[in-house]
């Protein structure tokens, strides 16, 4: 006999319900890079980008490889060298092999300005600074120089001094190529002793600028005006609609006996369109062909000062992006780095409402956090990278591409079609969202490179 007086919890919670929540998944970011790009409506599957024509330019890097514990450099990526682009492959080989690996340690002076360029120098690992004397005597920071970069190329090709001191910040490896070596190969191959000729002359125009055209300002009188036209790229580069998919499977007994009071299918849905629209913002960062990171020009990429993001390196950024700047984009620690080293030198950045949520601003521009943004290195003392970018097509910047319409649509560039029941009485469904993500021009955007996310200061 039970010394209770009145009814159980317990058994008074089988006459109740429950009040539940619809499915959570921890996976699901704002995903800031999706409502910021302003959408194209592709009518016929294909974005074709017209341009003026430009100079060939490639990724300004000159690869390289470990062989046997030395490093080597790869033959063919000589052929970012202008003049080099039509050289046979027997000499680029042998500019390779005549390469010597030479180590540095943070701090040590490389070469002063006024030295002989002898040497063409290939950085293989770490970071170099370049500084000159300006024009009333003070030392100024010409740039910052990273992995794969190649100084001083005119010099060495003319055979002038160097017109800056070279700086490591960091420990690192490079591999010089001695100028006898190329001398060696301009005295048996007049293609290259031609090509080196026009570019020390200046005859080669600079790669990745415009065909110009042809205009006259300021004259006074009667001159013959000169008459031009505007050259289009012959291959205008074009982008096909990417796609993430899967196919999602829910047995027809579930849909019918479970489904009150969420509906099964559709929480299974949602979900799923969830999990498509993080690869999507993943694939439009990161993919090899159209990924924005994969996509900056050789003339915007900007390597850190000192490793951590400083507002003096944005700033970079912000020179590099100058015509109506619209996000910048980088991962939540490399953002909280930021804000680091602006609590440090006392210029804490200012905090604006965008989409809904309080965002870090530098210089009126806010910083969005993706988790997309990769961080190499290993125990979370790695580096990664910070982009900024102009936005819409009108702007001549960076845009999303999506079809028009896809039948079975359930959002733009979206559908969930249904494909069936099976012999199992399991009912699936095609979920496809189509997507691209094109940059109109190169100054559209540009990346911050070897960002250290890692940087602590001691405020005591």
């Amino acid at each position: 006999m039970s010394d209770r007086l009145s009814l159980s919890p317990d058994a008074a919670r089988q006459l109740a319900t429950a009040t539940k929540t619809s499915p959570q998944m921890r996976g699901i970011t704002p995903r800031y890079l999706l409502r910021a790009l302003p959408w194209v409506d592709v009518e016929a599957g294909v974005y074709r980008v017209n341009r003026r024509r430009t100079f060939i330019l490639g990724d300004d890097r000159i690869s390289t490889y470990t062989e046997e514990g030395s490093h080597r450099i790869v033959p063919e990526d000589l052929r970012e060298v202008p003049y080099l682009r039509q050289a046979d492959e027997e000499a680029l080989r042998e500019l390779a092999q005549a390469a010597t690996e030479v180590t540095f340690e943070s701090g040590q002076l490389l070469a002063s300005e006024g030295d002989p360029a002898d040497r063409l120098w290939i950085l293989v690992r770490g970071r170099v600074e370049k500084r000159v004397t300006g024009r009333y005597g003070e030392d100024a920071l010409l740039e910052i120089v990273g992995d794969g970069q190649f100084f001083d190329l005119d010099a060495w090709s003319k055979n002038e001094p160097l017109p800056y001191c070279l700086r490591a910040l960091t420990p690192g490896v490079a591999l010089c190529i001695e100028r006898g070596a190329l001398q060696r190969i301009t005295e048996r191959d007049e293609g290259v002793r031609g090509a080196l000729e026009a570019h020390c002359s200046g005859q080669t125009p600079p790669a990745g600028a415009e065909v110009p055209i042809d205009l006259a300002a300021g004259h006074v009188g009667e001159p013959a005006l000169p008459g031009t036209y505007v050259e289009y790229e012959d291959t205008p580069r074009e982008y096909h609609m990417s796609l993430a998919q899967t196919v999602l499977r829910v047995h027809t007994r579930v849909a019918d006996l479970y489904n009150q009071p969420i509906d099964q299918t559709r929480a299974q849905s949602n979900l799923t369109v969830q999990a498509l629209r993080e690869r999507q913002e993943a694939m439009m960062l990161n993919h090899p062909e159209f990924g924005l990171f994969n996509n900056v020009a050789p003339g915007q990429r900007v390597q850190t000062r000192t490793g951590a993001p400083t507002p003096d390196d944005l700033d970079e950024l912000l020179a590099k992006v100058w015509k109506q700047p619209a996000y910048f984009l980088a991962h939540p620690r490399a953002i909280a780095a930021f804000g680091r080293e602006c609590t440090r030198r006392g210029v804490p950045p200012v905090t604006d409402s965008r989409f809904g949520s309080p965002l870090l601003t530098w210089r009126g521009v806010p910083l969005l956090p993706s988790d997309k943004v990769g961080i190499t290195g290993p125990n979370g003392a790695g580096t990664t990278e910070i982009l900024l970018m102009r936005v819409g097509e009108a702007e001549q910047g960076v845009v999303g591409l999506r079809p028009a319409s896809v039948p079975d649509e359930a959002e733009p560039g979206l559908s969930i079609r249904n494909m069936g029941v099976d012999q199992k009485a399991i009912t699936s469904y095609l979920v496809t969202a189509y997507f691209n993500t094109a940059v109109l021009v190169e100054d559209a955007i540009a990346v911050l490179q070897n960002v250290e996310v890692s940087n602590y200061h001691d405020y005591s």
